[in-house]
């Protein structure tokens, strides 16, 4: 199952990660500015900083693509 894979199409710089954040893990002021939400979505750039925190994770990708970023799902 470990295989290494190739993705020539992926521009490094242009990718992004998309990842489900629990809301225990964030921060108060950010978990009080989305009450009754269970979690988050995060987009993380190739460096692995959070570059913004989203409802969903269709909006997630819809971001990312909006921004001309190649957004991929991090489980």
């Amino acid at each position: 199952m470990n295989m290494k894979h190739e993705f020539p199409d992926i521009v490094d710089g242009n990718t992004v990660y998309i990842r489900q954040v629990s809301m225990d893990a964030l921060p108060a002021e950010v978990r009080a500015q989305a009450p009754g939400l269970e979690s988050l979505y995060a987009v993380h750039g190739i460096d692995g900083e959070r570059l913004a925190l989203v409802r969903d994770r269709q909006m997630a990708f819809l971001l990312a693509r909006q921004n001309e970023l190649n957004p991929v799902s991090v489980h």
